[in-house]
């Protein structure tokens, strides 16, 4: 049975980022080859995570039940917020700390790699904006990001965890915000050809090493076998030789 775009997507989403793009190119050329050009075209458009992001989808796919609890707890801070229970907001803090730490651990042993080649910071950042934003809470349950988020407002979070909001930015700093965002875009976009290509490129050279290693071994069995046929000639030539020296001695007799 032919997988669709949401097994798909798990399965790529899973797997670590190197692979991503060979992954993804695969699984759209088979969909193509079936005859399925919506479905190709669809997971054509996945986009490759960072490695951040990859390691808080592990956990949205591998342990869904423990992105769903820190889920409940983001409720159940919202509600002490709105009621304005000190107590519950301190208690829920420091259950706050703990779980996200948990959370974290359990990301880098998903990844299989240690904590000291993982941006944890950046997971650690994440989880906590989903804590504090319900968009950012849905976006970490799908198990899709392609890069971390963060969360500056905190409002729903105890005043003692607070960060001061920012002030609005200027327009200027919005278009040097759009501009960077763009050509960041731009980047990864020339980053992911740049894989494919050099992906492309390695299998083509894969295959011509391939193409001579059957070659060499052609010319080591014609070698071998104009060695004996040569051998052969030598011992027919002597053979004549021979032959023509009884004849010879026969007719004089």
């Amino acid at each position: 049975m032919a997988k669709g775009l949401e097994q798909i997507g798990d399965e790529l989403y899973a797997m670590d980022p190197q692979g991503f793009i060979a992954a993804r190119d695969e699984a759209a050329d088979e969909a193509k080859a079936r005859g399925d050009a919506l479905l190709a075209k669809q997971i054509a458009k996945l986009r490759k995570p960072t490695v951040a992001a990859w390691v808080v989808n592990l956990l949205a796919l591998k342990r869904p039940q423990a992105v769903g609890d820190l889920m409940e707890l983001a409720e159940l801070m919202r509600e002490a917020q709105r009621t304005l229970k000190g107590d519950d907001l301190r208690k829920l803090a420091g259950q706050r700390r703990t779980v996200i730490r948990s959370l974290v651990d359990q990301a880098q042993k998903l990844s299989g790699l240690s904590a000291s080649k993982l941006p944890l910071s950046d997971v650690e950042g994440t989880l906590t904006a989903a804590l504090a934003d319900e968009d950012i809470a849905e976006l970490v349950r799908t198990g899709r990001l392609t890069k971390t988020v963060s969360y500056a407002g905190f409002g729903e979070l105890p005043l003692s965890d607070a960060v001061p909001t920012p002030p609005a930015p200027s327009k200027e700093k919005e278009r040097e915000r759009e501009a960077a965002r763009k050509a960041l875009e731009k980047a990864q976009a020339e980053l992911e050809e740049a894989e494919a290509a050099e992906q492309e490129a390695a299998q083509r050279v894969a295959g011509i090493e391939a193409q001579i290693d059957e070659l060499e071994q052609q010319r080591v069995e014609a070698r071998n076998s104009l060695q004996e046929l040569r051998k052969a000639h030598k011992e027919a030539q002597r053979a004549l030789t021979a032959a023509n020296r009884r004849a010879t001695q026969a007719g004089l007799e």
